[in-house]
């Protein structure tokens, strides 16, 4: 049985609510896929130390703040976070973003968090196309790709559910 772990702020309403759709999207896909998965979904503010080494994928959440920043939850969990090794262990990251209002630093969140997981010796899956969004810059971006899934509930929310489903199916 594959174990993935949903991690998110659960104090980022917008988030948090992502988190569980994607929680619910896996075990969805997980059936349909007949594969036997079990998700646990982790506020990252009530543990900001966690043994990532339980999961064989940790599923990241995050948003982007002001003009481009981490959230506090994860810049709270960053020094514990620099001391783990995580070789072998692969994450997926998605993030939330305004491409109409911060154009300039859209979904940054994903782009910091998937360099510092990798240099943690972590391996970043769930790569998307940044087809269909318009934005300025993103350090999410890696070529034609984001380095997760871009999630815009300001101004595309009507495609979120569509691009979770076929996110999380790529992960499976």
């Amino acid at each position: 049985m594959k174990h993935i772990g949903v991690f998110y702020g659960a104090k980022a309403n917008t988030t948090g609510r992502i988190a569980n759709k994607i929680a619910d999207a896996l075990k969805t896909a997980a059936k349909t896929q007949k594969k036997s998965i079990k998700v646990s979904l982790i506020p990252i503010e009530d543990d900001w130390r966690p043994d990532f080494s339980d999961y064989d994928l940790s599923v990241l959440g995050v948003s982007t703040w002001f003009d481009g920043e981490l959230p506090n939850y994860w810049d709270e969990a960053l020094p514990a976070l620099r001391t783990l090794d995580l070789s072998n262990k692969s994450v997926a990251i998605f993030g939330l973003g305004d491409q109409e209002n911060y154009p300039e630093n859209f979904v940054d969140g994903i782009g910091y968090l998937a360099t510092i997981f990798e240099s943690l010796g972590a391996t970043v899956t769930g790569y998307t196309s940044t087809e269909g969004y318009t934005y300025l810059r993103s350090a999410a971006q890696r070529g034609d790709q984001f380095a997760g899934l871009a999630i815009d509930q300001d101004s595309q929310p009507e495609q979120t559910d569509e691009r979770i489903e076929s996110w999380v199916a790529t992960l499976l």
